[in-house]
């Protein structure tokens, strides 16, 4: 498994952010039973590059938390059986599927984390866990969905959660 990660902020968190992102990106691989070495990039980046990159993917002009870019396409959320047919999803160079991209705003993690009132570790491992799963086909429901409206939660996060917890990382984490 490749993860990189690239943290142009130059700020750092009071824990290992690069061993946090690399156990999750792997613990939500294996929940996910992924028969394949995967490459993952994740940047950590501030505000207003991620503003940026919202406007420019999403067409939406503010700063987000998370921006997933997936490189494989699903017809079932976490089946990989049929990823050998697509020629352009494993690297020429390692071999490992290529997953996609991460974008995570260091700013929104701080200030979450004190919004929501958890630590910014738990923070950090949600935003992965979140972007792992949108990279592997699952998706949250449609925003004024009856399941949103219902509450009910989507198969993506109850996944979330159950991971979290496999990693010992609560929200008093």
């Amino acid at each position: 498994m490749t993860v990189t990660i690239e943290n142009e902020t130059g700020k750092t968190f009071d824990f290992d952010e690069e061993a946090l992102i690399r156990q999750v990106v792997e613990a939500a691989l294996d929940s996910e039973n992924c028969p394949y070495e995967a490459e993952v990039d994740v940047l950590l980046t501030d505000d207003a590059s991620i503003k940026e990159l919202n406007r420019e993917h999403r067409g939406i002009d503010r700063a987000t938390d998370v921006l997933s870019f997936p490189m494989l396409s699903f017809e079932t959320p976490g089946d990989f059986s049929k990823t050998e047919e697509d020629p352009d999803a494993f690297s020429p160079e390692s071999g490992e599927l290529l997953l996609g991209d991460i974008v995570i705003s260091a700013d929104k993690v701080r200030e979450q984390a004190a919004l929501y009132g958890h630590s910014e570790k738990r923070e950090l491992a949600f935003l992965v866990a979140h972007s792992m799963y949108h990279l592997m086909g699952y998706d949250h429901p449609e925003h004024g969905s009856k399941e949103e409206a219902e509450g009910v939660k989507s198969p993506m996060e109850t996944k979330q959660e159950a991971l979290l917890q496999s990693l010992g990382i609560s929200r008093e984490t």
